[in-house]
Formats: C-alpha cells, structure tokens, sequence
C-alpha cells in the first residue's frame, strides 16, 4: 500500500513539475531595483506578468517601501492608512496569484510622485515558449514529465 502511493505522489509531482517550472521571478526595475529616477512603466512595458510568478522588489530598506493600492490611490499617490498593507524589508516577493491589473507604490512622502509607482496586467496561464533550441529542449523535457507522470499513474492504479 505505501508503495502505491509513493507512485500516486510521484507521478502528482512529474506532472506538476513543468507548471512549477514556468513561473517567473521578476526584479522590479531589474538592475536599479525599487529606487526614484527609474521608469517603471519603461521596465514593465516589454513584461509579460502571469499568475503564479512573483515581483521582487530590492531596495535600501527605510529609504522606501512597497503598498499594494488601488487604481484610484495609485492616481493620486495615495498611500494606505493600513500599514499591514505595505512591505519594509527592502527585499520584497509579492507573488502575483490572481490575474488582473496590479498597482505599487513607494508610501515615503514624495516618492509616488516622483516617480516610484508600477501597474502592471496580470495575465492567466502560462507563457507560451519562444522557438528556439534551448525551449525545444525544455519541451521536450516537458513532455518526458507528462509522460513519465502518466505510466507511474497507469502503474499504481494496475496496482491497487
């Protein structure tokens, strides 16, 4: 009995594996991170967001923060009464689990307005991969997952 659900728990995660694989981390601002002077609509324009990946905020924590606002506070820069909205660390990972558009802004007085404020479109699903040797190789490796998944899955319910 514990080998079967050995199997039933392996072939759960081979075919979970290549789900878990596609999500991406996203380092707002890439290499200038969370800081005035970058444009955040400039960084995200090129992004595609889906649910499941996270954005990563890096920053010198108490020289800003990150809150999570609505379309209208982040118009006006307005920064949440709730501090447990916010994140103060200065290595921030907002994982984006819902799909829809999303709006961030540094709550240090001035910073919003002068820039430090993101919106992006969360999107459902997975990219699909770009044509090259390296995406047909993980596809490849993709579809070895599926099917290994699908003969240990075919295996533990002969075997029950």
């Amino acid at each position: 009995m514990a080998r079967h659900h050995s199997l039933v728990i392996f072939a759960i995660v081979a075919l979970m594996a290549p789900v878990i694989a596609s999500a991406t981390e996203h380092v707002v601002g890439g290499d200038d991170g969370w800081a005035l002077g970058v444009k955040y609509d400039e960084w995200a324009k090129d992004k595609q967001f889906f649910v499941g990946d996270t954005l990563v905020f890096k920053y010198k924590a108490n020289a800003h923060n990150v809150y999570k606002v609505t379309g209208d506070q982040f118009k006006s820069c307005t920064v949440p009464s709730n501090n447990s909205l916010g994140s103060f660390t200065g290595n921030d990972t907002i994982n984006l689990a819902t799909s829809g558009t999303k709006w961030y802004i540094c709550g240090i007085n001035g910073h919003c307005d002068g820039g430090m404020k993101l919106k992006i479109t969360v999107l459902d699903g997975a990219p699909a991969p770009a044509p090259t040797s390296a995406s047909t190789l993980f596809a490849k490796a993709t579809g070895f997952h599926v099917l290994l998944g699908v003969i240990f899955a075919i295996a533990a319910l002969i075997m029950a």
